[in-house]
């Protein structure tokens, strides 16, 4: 059975070789910045006000303040604002935004145990590996069936997480990621409406997990059948894509620990340049180069007056579903799924930002009219999951000639992987003030005896003055 493996492997000894810890620091990094982005937003809110309502034992921070509450508590609020942006990494294989998952109960339940910046590394690189692996195991499978794979995955992540910090033994922390198996979850339904849903996901599967591991320290117990069935998690919540043979959870195992970088799920998550659905990233990009290559030059993108892109088919089903309103979106986050509208903000605006998913954005006749003119045409898949698709896009001018754009797959992964500075350049937009000190506090956070300096510095920086919005070009 697969849980028991999980977990001996999860609370055991440790060697993360150098490039994992770099990348784990890497996403935390990203991670912390985009939590006090959407602090700074509001767009967290109410499951802030909830969180501090709930109250209880001052364990862990609320990131950004000096708030402290019970850990599952501040895990539900961390969770939520580390997702509130949709500015958060991805990880291709599982579709998975595992950074959301990771973090908060690390972040929670180091601060509660008083652990070490190295523990806590490690317990995040556990969760890391497990929230990409569970999710890995079916490819889109979750999303097919309305799920949300962060949160599916993100409450074994975050038990296994707990109790690696904890200190549980390996049978109970079997115990604890079948207990999170029940917890599994979240809606899709938000993709058409107006709901902000999404955003809590994260939350839930991080307060889940740490209750989980909490309830299994107590004695209470949780299936170890609970990936291998019957009535797993698989069997229950990914049943079209095991009947089409599309799981596989040898995966969650399958080199697990082993010291060669590509075993390690860590360090193929990519991160972000824009605040909006991965799965539109490909196209987003393509586009760009179509209007900056050699043969756009003199060109603006008023003169767009068509464009046409190659979607791969479970992208498609995600942001370019017929059963919404692609042009004039309902929501920040129902234009954050839509690939028309996504394309048109970046053609027309040259940058796609925070700001650029503002309600007051929404309704800009100029991006709905050039959305309505965006078509596409569902690929095959080519064996390739559809968030490491290439990006192929056509513009079409006023003047009849055809533009051409393609790139490799989308930017902030894989062999576009965003670099140091880039990804220094974003915290920095996320952070403003206090940037450098809170960077140098996190990637040193091997050598520091605990989380209080870095949690200060996030505070600190998010009591100062605003940034200015920045745009990703």
């Amino acid at each position: 059975m697969i849980a028991p493996d999980l977990a001996r492997w999860a609370v055991g000894p440790l060697a993360v070789p150098v490039p994992v810890e770099r990348a784990a620091l890497r996403h935390l990094l990203d991670g912390l910045g985009n939590a006090l982005a959407g602090l700074r937003s509001g767009a967290a809110d109410p499951a802030v006000r909830v969180a501090t309502g709930l109250g209880g034992p001052a364990e862990s921070t609320v990131l950004g303040t000096s708030t402290r509450l019970s850990a599952p508590a501040a895990a539900l609020a961390n969770g939520t604002l580390v997702h509130a942006l949709d500015f958060d990494d991805t990880h291709a294989g599982g579709l998975v935004h595992a950074t959301a998952v990771v973090l908060p109960a690390a972040f929670a339940v180091g601060e509660q145990v008083g652990a070490s910046g190295r523990e806590v590394i490690d317990a995040a690189v556990v969760g890391y590996e497990i929230a990409c692996r569970v999710a890995g195991a079916a490819p889109h499978g979750f999303h097919a069936g309305g799920l949300h794979a962060t949160m599916v995955a993100g409450v074994f992540s975050s038990a296994a997480v707990a109790a690696r910090l904890m200190g549980l033994d390996a049978g109970s922390t079997t115990n604890a990621l079948g207990i999170a198996g029940s917890q599994a979850g979240g809606l899709l339904a938000f993709l058409g409406t107006g709901a902000t849903t999404k955003q809590l996901h994260p939350g839930f599967a991080s307060q889940a997990g740490v209750l989980a591991a909490r309830l299994a320290a107590a004695g209470a117990t949780g299936p170890e059948t609970v990936f291998d069935g019957p009535h797993g998690v698989y069997d229950a919540l990914a049943s079209g894509a095991a009947a089409a043979g599309r799981v596989d959870t040898g995966v969650i195992l399958r080199g697990l620990g082993a010291e060669e970088p590509a075993t390690w799920q860590t360090t193929q998550i990519g991160i972000k340049p824009w605040p909006a659905c991965q799965l539109a990233h490909a196209t987003m990009a393509a586009a760009q180069v179509a209007l900056a290559g050699p043969a756009a030059a003199g060109v603006a993108a008023a003169d767009v007056v068509a464009v046409h892109a190659r979607v791969h088919p479970d992208s498609a089903a995600v942001v370019c579903a017929a059963d919404r309103d692609l042009t004039r979106p309902a929501s920040a986050y129902a234009a954050k799924f839509s690939l028309p509208w996504s394309v048109a903000a970046l053609l027309l605006e040259g940058a796609v930002g925070i700001e650029t998913y503002a309600v007051a954005n929404l309704a800009k006749p100029e991006i709905s009219d050039l959305a309505s003119r965006i078509t596409w045409t569902v690929g095959q898949d080519d064996g390739v999951v559809a968030a490491d698709a290439a990006g192929d896009v056509e513009l079409t001018l006023a003047d009849g000639r055809v533009l051409s754009g393609h790139v490799d797959r989308s930017p902030g992964g894989g062999s576009a992987a965003l670099s140091d500075a880039d990804l220094l350049t974003k915290f920095t937009g996320n952070v403003g003030a206090g940037a450098q000190a809170l960077s140098d506090a996190l990637l040193g956070l091997a050598a520091a005896p605990d989380l209080t300096e870095m949690l200060a510095l996030a505070a600190a920086a998010a009591s100062a003055p605003s940034p200015p919005l920045e745009a990703s070009r």
